[in-house]
């Protein structure tokens, strides 16, 4: 329901988006035009209107009209001007009183006003009134030779036939606007649904995915972004699917490896059981070896319990500021006896005084997991040496041992849980395949690194580096 929601929104808006582009350049377009048109009519009118008016405004003082008004010439041309254009004329001499209106209205008055004071010093003013839809002028009456004012012609001009064309002009590009709107919907509308359609069927092929659980892919390349989209969740997809596995495996290994212990301690009891009067020495002998498989079984859960921690996030790290050497001194110490028992040569070399934050718990048990497997997969008579160094960012742990290796292949794979090269050998010296990973883990908490370098029959290096200040912060 939420998938066909998030569609049917993504549909609404690529329409709306596409109407808006659409339909917004029409009417910018109406309004620019009507605009212009408005403009550009009224400027010829004034421009035509302003030459005949000047042409006139010379005959008035010319033939001396305000003088003697009965002049039928300039009465003719006046009148004439006025009906062509719609308009009223006025002539107001130097006293500022009409003596001449075509409407015959004010004729006697005196007129004061802006324009008109203007006018007598010399200047023509033309302006258009929008709301009244007219266009006034007044043009000055000057003597040709003094340049004296006279008087004054006031033109006032209706606008009314400039404003039916635009009202015409205005219902044909609305009725274009309608046609054009109509069209943009329909384009609109199928475009939407074009664009979305990729969507849709990622949608679809992420629930046949999901329903189905089939090992199949997404692809979808109708567009770079659906096709970049569906590389991204075929990478994901196939980590999940990684993990998955991984789990499954890992399960798999930990039933496997707690069920072989319980397995072996079953068989000897049952054979103990179904035998009368055993042996005190056969007795010990099995008893023996159910408590060497209690004690394996034991370290296989200390082993879990213990990366279960690790992989918790919210554990997190007790970290506090520890002088490695000592950490490593003490690590020596405590495997010692394992090393004598194989007579093998444990050294300890310290390049320089180290502290560094770190979780001391974890981090030793790493540092000692790495010495432990040297000695345990080493010859006899072999040696391990482990040294310490650092630089003013790192500290840098390396063991180094003379044992039996670690083939090329396998060296990718040994910190998988449960992994081991030799599984034989493994279980001849107890271990549970857990100890790599933990380390790992351990040393990636604290934002650090590991590397194993082998060579098969050569003996192994890993070398482990820390940074001296954790990034976290002291806790």
């Amino acid at each position: 329901m939420k998938k066909l929601k998030f569609i049917h929104s993504l549909k609404f808006r690529l329409f709306l988006i596409i109407v808006l582009i659409g339909i917004l350049p029409n009417i910018v377009l109406r309004v620019g035009i009507l605009t212009s048109y408005e403009k550009r009519a009224v400027s010829n009118r004034s421009i035509d209107i302003l030459s005949q008016a000047k042409i006139l405004a010379n005959q008035v003082v010319t033939y001396n009209y305000m003088a003697d008004l009965s002049e039928e010439v300039i009465n003719v041309q006046l009148d004439q001007i006025s009906n062509i254009y719609d308009g009223r004329l006025m002539i107001i001499n130097s006293h500022f009183k009409i003596v001449k209106d075509t409407y015959g209205i004010d004729t006697g008055k005196t007129i004061i006003s802006e324009e008109v004071v203007k006018s007598f010093r010399g200047k023509e003013i033309s302006k258009y009134d929008p709301d009244s839809r007219y266009i006034e002028m007044a043009v000055p009456l000057k003597n040709s030779t003094t340049q004296e004012s006279l008087g004054v012609m006031l033109v006032s001009v209706s606008t009314d036939s400039i404003m039916m064309n635009y009202d015409y002009l205005k219902k044909n590009l609305q009725i274009i606007e309608m046609v054009n709107a109509v069209i943009i919907l329909a384009f609109a509308l199928f475009w939407a649904h074009r664009l979305v359609w990729p969507f849709k069927k990622m949608t679809k092929s992420l629930e046949e995915i999901q329903a189905e659980n089939e090992e199949e892919e997404l692809m979808i390349s109708d567009y770079t972004e659906t096709e970049a989209i569906s590389d991204a969740f075929n990478e994901m997809l196939g980590r999940m699917r990684g993990i998955d596995d991984s789990r499954q495996e890992f399960v798999s290994n930990v039933s496997h490896e707690l069920k072989t212990p319980l397995t072996s301690m079953k068989v000897l009891a049952d054979s103990l059981l179904g035998q009368e009067d055993v042996p005190v020495e056969l007795y010990k002998e099995f008893m023996g070896d159910i408590a060497e498989e209690i004690e394996r079984e034991n370290k296989i859960i200390n082993d879990l319990l213990s990366l279960v921690k690790m992989d918790k996030a919210a554990g997190g790290l007790n970290i506090s500021v520890v002088n490695i050497n000592e950490l490593l001194e003490m690590i020596m110490k405590r495997l010692r006896p394992i090393a004598e028992k194989q007579n093998i040569e444990l050294v300890l070399e310290s390049f320089r005084p180290v502290s560094a934050e770190i979780d001391e718990v974890k981090l030793s048990l790493a540092l000692n997991n790495l010495v432990e497997n040297a000695i345990k997969y080493n010859r006899k008579d072999g040696w391990v040496h482990v040294s310490l160094n650092a630089d003013h960012k790192y500290f840098f742990v390396r063991v180094e041992d003379s044992g039996i290796g670690i083939p090329e292949e396998y060296l990718e794979h040994i910190y998988e849980r449960f992994f081991r090269v030799d599984k034989s050998h493994s279980k001849e010296i107890g271990g549970t395949g857990l100890g790599l990973a933990i380390t790992r883990n351990a040393v990636l908490m604290h934002r650090g690194a590991i590397k194993a370098h082998s060579k098969e029959g050569e003996g192994t290096v890993f070398t482990v580096r820390i940074p001296l200040n954790y990034i976290g912060g002291i806790t």
